[in-house]
This record gives C-alpha cells, sequence and structure tokens, in this order.
C-alpha cells in the first residue's frame, strides 16, 4: 500500500525536515480498527494493538539508513526490519501500522497492509521493514 501523510502531520514533518523543530525517535505501532486512511486521520483513529503479547517498537532516530537519490530514482530511508512474534489468543485482525513521533506523539504516516493479517496462534508474526521513498511529481 502507500503511506498515507495526514494534512495533521505535514506540518510536523516539514519542520523535522527543515531543522526548525529537532525531532525525537519515532515508535511503530500496530492498529486494529478498519480504518481507511485519509487525509483527515489523526493518531486518534487508530486503534493501537493490545493483545498477543504485542508491544509498540522505538525507532531511533538515528538508526535509518537513508540512500541518496538519483536519476529516475527518488531517495528513500529504510529502518531495519521489525518482527512480532505473538502469543496465542482470540483472533485479532491488524489492519496496518502507524508511526508517531515520541516526543510529541503526533502521527507522522500511517499505511494500511495490501491485506489485513490475522493474529490467533503462537508463534504468528508480522514483519515490516519501515521505508520512506520520496515521490518525484
Amino acid at each position: 500500500m502507500t503511506i498515507v501523510v495526514p494534512s495533521a502531520a505535514e506540518k510536523t514533518d516539514l519542520e523535522f525536515m527543515l531543522g526548525a523543530v529537532t525531532p525525537g525517535n519515532q515508535t511503530l505501532k500496530l492498529y486494529v480498527n478498519n480504518h481507511t486512511l485519509a487525509d483527515t486521520s489523526a493518531e486518534t483513529d487508530l486503534t493501537e494493538m493490545s493483545t498477543h503479547g504485542y508491544a509498540a517498537k522505538t525507532l531511533t532516530k538515528t538508526s535509518w539508513s537513508v540512500s541518496a537519490g538519483s536519476t529516475g530514482n527518488p531517495a528513500t530511508g529504510t529502518y531495519a526490519q521489525q518482527t512480532w512474534t505473538f502469543t496465542a489468543a482470540a483472533a485479532v485482525t491488524v489492519y496496518g501500522y502507524y508511526i508517531i513521533d515520541s516526543t510529541s506523539g503526533k502521527l507522522m504516516w500511517a499505511e494500511a497492509f495490501a491485506s489485513p493479517k490475522v493474529i490467533q496462534n503462537a508463534g504468528d508474526q508480522i514483519i515490516i521493514t519501515p521505508t520512506v521513498t520520496l515521490s518525484r511529481v
């Protein structure tokens, strides 16, 4: 799917990019409500997973790997693969992930999975490699 940067996050993201505000670490979270991401989405629209041994993951701001763009290829930032391994319990559907700034708690971006993931067995996993690619117009 495509990353959505809601309007409310655009100002924060731009302040971080331009150095007007120093970003904190990020927090990677999974959401379990079937919310259609939109320009008006906010962190309060997303219900964070809270069962099956789940815990949000801290993304240290200095651990992103950024590759320069080139002709026809935009710049990309990538973080190391993040894996959740769950405990057994009643089925829970996970619809996507979102990233907040750990300092402000503000939503930075979110992405719905192409297909929701159902977690219900011990050992079920969700694996995400956070990646941000700038778009060329």
